[in-house]
């Protein structure tokens, strides 16, 4: 029963692709490799790695796919599982064994909690212990990097105003406090109309921020808009997306701790991990080495420079002589 649901899941992200849904690669692709020395800790186990269909989903699953296969399992590669649902349910169903998620996704989405937990490590407890009572999902260690929402400005214009954090912008003039934000954001229920009272400048009031001061538009155009300052001089990004770097926009400090920390973590199935406890070791050599700033680079190789993802998660884990 494993296997057919495997391969109907299979045909299915096929099917996806074929259909052009914009997953950056595909399914079953990534670079044989060895550990230094030839060690095989995993030799003779089988693991499907699946992983969501955006950037950073999926050079974290081929990262993972690469690296387990080259500590001698026999991986199966099911990366790029459109939507969080179709990786999460891969993984609830016994089909998938090791994804890539974030404690923000796990509390929020996964729970349904609205308490919102500044602390990284106490939000990677809380959602760790639910996940393992209720559907024996072990959440390994937390990676070093964070991909939140956050507000960023060109560095030009953030320098001109003198602003690093989200309370600088509200001691700004009235004038000076401009925003772009896609709809999603500015109608979530933890998002910028939240985030403005927050910090004191409550949205459509005069002596907070106008709604004329306020340009909604697509995700991907914020960031632009962001680096020309126009029409807004703050936008609304997601804090290791690789555009930040390449657009050279700065990422202000949340002082008051109001988004939700979005922390990278490896989840693997209890049975998995508990029949190869040598997972554990090997998923925190790749988690510790994590960062905002990497991810940025690395996310920017694929959406900006073209590069294939499973190329990428192969150079890096070389470059950090994981791999040979």
């Amino acid at each position: 029963m494993r296997r057919v649901r495997l391969v109907t899941l299979m045909s299915a992200l096929a099917a996806t692709l074929l259909a052009g849904c914009g997953l950056v690669s595909s399914s079953g692709t990534y670079h044989d490799a060895s550990l230094p020395g030839g060690e095989r800790p995993l030799d003779g186990a089988r693991l499907v790695v699946t992983s969501k269909s955006f950037t950073e989903g999926v050079l974290l699953g081929k990262i993972t796919a690469t690296y387990l296969a080259a500590a001698g399992a026999s991986v199966t590669d099911l990366t790029g599982a459109p939507g969080s649902a179709s990786s999460r349910q891969a993984q609830l169903n016994g089909d998938a064994d090791v994804l890539w998620e974030y404690t923000g996704t796990g509390w929020v989405n996964y729970h349904n909690e609205t308490e919102t937990i500044a602390d990284p490590q106490e939000l990677w407890q809380r959602v760790h212990d639910i996940e393992k009572r209720d559907y024996d999902l072990e959440w390994l260690a937390p990676a070093n990097f964070n991909d939140t929402y956050a507000f960023a400005a060109s560095t030009p214009t953030a320098d001109r105003l003198g602003v690093r954090s989200l309370s600088d912008v509200a001691a700004l003039p009235v004038a000076d406090r401009t925003f772009c934000v896609d709809d999603e954001f500015f109608s979530r229920s933890d998002g910028f109309i939240p985030m403005l009272a927050k910090y004191g400048i409550p949205y459509n009031d005069p002596n907070g921020v106008p709604a004329g001061n306020v340009t909604r538009m697509d995700a991907g155009v914020v960031y632009t808009a962001t680096a020309k300052s126009d029409p807004c001089h703050f936008g609304m990004v997601y804090t290791t997306d690789g555009r930040v770097k390449n657009l050279n926009l700065r990422v202000l400090d949340d002082d008051k701790k109001f988004f939700l920390p979005y922390s990278g973590t490896a989840v693997v199935r209890g049975a998995v991990i508990e029949a190869n406890p040598q997972l554990r070791p090997l998923l925190g050599t790749i988690s510790e080495r994590l960062t905002d700033d990497l991810m940025r680079e690395l996310n920017g190789r694929v959406d900006i420079d073209g590069e294939d993802p499973a190329d990428v998660a192969y150079d890096w884990l070389k470059s950090e002589n994981l791999i040979e």
